[in-house]
């Protein structure tokens, strides 16, 4: 697809990567049915192929309010990439030209303070844990789509009695919203590194990974607190942490791209890279240790909801090695409907998709559901009656059940 940049973005380093990246489609329409959006509107402005049109415009100088509502309606989750025949970049493309859109197209006051009251909070776990406790005493009087979204009540950290000192050592990265609202994930993931003989180094102060501001077009925002997080986790892997470990997989993928975010800064290039390559998933690290853990697994089967930035299949294989059964989901979508702050933005096209995931995954007749990342837990969990929480949680409790019954077994009677 040709684009001719209008002459105000000619010399503008997104527009020129914009261009590049609209290159590579060739407006065929594979990425159309794997578009959640589309679905959903059946509006092809809706669709990946229409919004790489509508970023053409822009870039040509003829966008406005159009590109914007649309573009706004992306849940970035990328579903349309492995579906293009031509390798377009479509997430990179919307991400890198979304704040020409705005420049275009700017947002009304009501817009903007929302924006800025997600950006203001939600990175920051000590400012997010008062505003959720404000926030339940005015319930009441506030709009459906927050109340909804509040739990009943913040829990408070769990005991965590580990061996410690393992000759390994891996960096545990709580990160921000997980750190408020679910704190037994990463306590979880630290027992069970314990028991595969790794000693779990909990990061001090991790807050947001970047995803929120770079996802908003944000870019200053984000790059300060990916450098913060490079500093911050540095240390560790130089002192011989050997993997850097985050259970939510959203946040995963963000560090995933810091080499490409922080390339061409001399001063974080390498070190973004390095923690790139250290970072592990968590489902891939159990299934490469070579350590026999006892397991007693549920007695009734759970669903797993695999989001977007999981790799897919990696924790289906996990849970069938450790005999932890799946409940069938027919027709599920793809995507929940979360995508970070998209939930809040975009409140009726979210609770759409996430009704449409729940009854999935609530049609086998699961015990509870079980997702690989923070912002998808606290979406679907305020769409079902049962349990919802990441899959780390029940193999830790299970390895506990079983480490249980053998230390009962064992004793004398």
């Amino acid at each position: 697809m040709e684009v001719r940049l209008s002459q105000s973005l000619q010399g503008k380093m997104a527009a020129q990567e914009g261009e590049r990246l609209i290159r590579a489609c060739v407006h065929c329409g594979f990425c159309l049915p794997a578009c959640p959006t589309y679905r959903i509107v059946g509006d092809e402005l809706d669709s990946p192929r229409g919004r790489i049109y509508l970023i053409k415009e822009v870039l040509e100088g003829r966008g406005g309010s159009v590109a914007r509502e649309h573009l706004d309606r992306c849940l970035l989750c990328r579903a349309c990439e492995p579906a293009c025949p031509s390798g377009v970049q479509y997430g990179r493309l919307a991400t890198v030209t979304r704040p020409l859109v705005t420049a275009q197209s700017p947002r009304t006051p009501i817009d903007r303070l929302l924006r800025w009251m997600i950006g203001a909070v939600i990175p920051y776990p000590a400012r997010l844990t008062r505003a959720v406790s404000l926030a339940r005493l005015l319930r009441p009087l506030l709009p459906a789509r927050l109340a909804e979204k509040l739990p009943s009540g913040l829990p408070a950290p769990p005991l965590l009695a580990l061996r410690r000192h393992h000759p390994r050592r891996m960096l545990i990265v709580p990160g921000c919203a997980q750190s408020v609202f679910s704190p037994a994930t990463h306590f979880s993931l630290a027992r069970i590194c314990d028991r595969l003989g790794i000693e779990p180094i909990l990061s001090p102060g991790s807050g947001c990974c970047g995803a929120l501001f770079h996802h908003f077009g944000s870019e200053e925002r984000a790059i300060r607190q990916i450098r913060r997080n490079v500093d911050l986790w540095w240390p560790a892997l130089e002192a011989g942490a050997e993997a850097l470990l985050i259970p939510a997989s959203a946040c995963s993928l963000m560090v995933r791209e810091y080499p490409e975010l922080l390339g061409s800064d001399p001063a974080y290039a390498e070190r973004a890279r390095r923690i790139a390559d250290a970072l592990k998933d968590p489902a891939a690290l159990l299934l490469s240790e070579n350590v026999d853990i006892p397991i007693a697994p549920p007695g009734q089967a759970v669903a797993l909801h695999c989001p977007c930035t999981q790799s897919p299949g990696v924790v289906e294989a996990l849970f069938r090695q450790m005999g932890i059964r799946l409940s069938p989901q027919p027709d599920s979508p793809a995507c929940c409907g979360a995508a970070g702050a998209y939930a809040l933005l975009q409140p009726k096209l979210s609770g759409e998709l996430r009704d449409r995931k729940v009854g999935a995954l609530e049609a086998g007749g699961p015990a509870e559901i079980l997702t690989a990342n923070m912002g998808c837990q606290l979406h679907l969990a305020s769409g079902t009656r049962l349990r919802v929480r990441h899959w780390i949680e029940l193999v830790d409790e299970s390895q506990d059940r079983a480490l249980g019954n053998e230390a009962r077994a064992a004793a004398p009677s």
